[in-house]
């Protein structure tokens, strides 16, 4: 039975924002549907009687889209986002087919007839925002890339050099990536109480910047911990370190300018899954100079789980707890090839919580899952907030 809310708060400017764009992205990606046979999306099967998943407890407004063979009928606020056709062109997108009625259907009844949904979203959701993934055909190891594992950031300094530097020149392009309709569509039916508990993945803090609030499973580049004493710093702190350590290094790095996320003008290189760009070891090799913990001189390490390292024990046992105590798991845009992810979808199983994926390609817990949809996160989350019809808090 779907959760009602007891919150008739209107929600934020911010959300009502996201929500707007969410659903307009997604009828971007559906506008092709109506030229078939079939007649208006209208009379389509998706437009019934049936209540909607999303519980506004304020004034509703419903905003007719235009649905029509050109993609120019509707267009984003913002324009400095990638396009979904450029990151499809450069390949960060992975290629698929557009969800059908009956996929919209069933992910609808799959939240219907649960209360406490758990999410747990991997690297697919944040292709759509110009972050390259790892696993899938186009991903970073589809190119030979191999990320750097703890142990040789640990012993080695000269990987720790590389690292660091290639990580400062990827930062400005990193933190350039905007939230992505999915994640828009995530942070509303969070805040609207469809989402119980969202674990992530990413490291990148795009939920964060859509108004969502997830339990971040391997950490987060935004922030840089001490290996000896546990003291922790904000990226941007420890990006003013490096420069300062290194200015005429940082200025030719800044010098060598930048492109949007999806673009491969940064370097003429590519971007990496956790924002590093691979640059010439002659920008790093020598005078480089890494900054070291201010309270103890120890070394400084992102706070992100490396490739050999372990989920923090407070992460992981927060979400098996979640995952053992749901009513039905959400998986969005992961392979669940790393352990710490897919223990979650067997807890989850073991405990009879039915299991639903989105995702390009296969995963691990294909046998596991009682649904499953190959379909782009953005083209399909958004149009869950209301099926048939477009509904959003108004403003006024």
């Amino acid at each position: 039975m779907a959760m009602m809310m007891t919150n008739t708060s209107r929600p934020s400017a911010t959300i009502v924002a996201g929500v707007r764009e969410a659903l307009r992205a997604a009828s971007r990606g559906f506008h092709f549907h109506v030229n078939s046979n079939q007649g208006s999306f209208k009379d389509g099967p998706l437009c019934n009687k049936r209540k909607s998943i999303v519980p506004f407890k304020c004034p509703i407004r419903h905003i007719p889209v235009a649905y029509s063979n050109s993609a120019a009928s509707v267009t984003l606020k913002d324009q400095c986002r990638p396009s979904i056709q450029l990151l499809r062109e450069k390949k960060i997108v992975p290629d698929s087919d557009p969800p059908s009625s009956k996929d919209m259907n069933l992910l609808y009844e799959f939240f219907d007839r649960s209360g406490k949904v758990m999410v747990l979203t991997g690297a697919g959701i944040s292709t759509e925002s110009g972050i390259p993934d790892y696993r899938s055909p186009n991903g970073a190891y589809s190119t030979g890339f191999k990320p750097i594992t703890h142990q040789e950031f640990v012993r080695s300094s000269r990987s720790r050099r590389r690292y660091w530097a290639r990580s400062y020149a990827g930062w400005r392009r990193f933190t350039a990536a905007q939230p992505s309709a999915a994640h828009y569509a995530l942070a509303s039916l969070e805040k609207l109480g469809r989402v119980n508990l969202m674990v992530t993945q990413n490291v990148d803090r795009l939920h964060h910047r859509a108004g969502s609030n997830p339990l971040e499973l391997h950490g987060t580049v935004y922030t840089v911990i001490c290996l000896n004493c546990s003291t922790s710093i904000s990226r941007e702190l420890f990006q003013e370190q490096v420069k300062a350590l290194n200015p005429k290094w940082a200025s030719a790095i800044e010098s060598l300018g930048g492109g949007p996320p999806g673009s491969d003008k940064s370097f003429g290189m590519q971007q990496r899954p956790d924002g590093d760009i691979e640059i010439n070891e002659k920008f790093w090799e020598e005078d480089f100079y890494i900054p070291n913990c201010q309270q103890c001189g120890g070394m400084l390490k992102p706070d992100v789980v490396f490739f050999g390292d372990n989920v923090l024990k407070d992460r992981a046992d927060k979400a098996m707890e979640a995952a053992r105590g749901c009513d039905a798991f959400l998986v969005l845009g992961s392979s669940l090839m790393t352990m710490s992810a897919y223990r979650l979808v067997s807890a989850a199983h073991e405990a009879n919580a039915p299991i639903a994926i989105i995702n390009i390609g296969e995963t691990r817990a294909d046998d596991l899952v009682s649904l499953k949809i190959s379909a782009r996160c953005g083209e399909i989350l958004p149009r869950l907030l209301e099926m048939g019809s477009i509904a959003v808090p108004s403003l006024s």
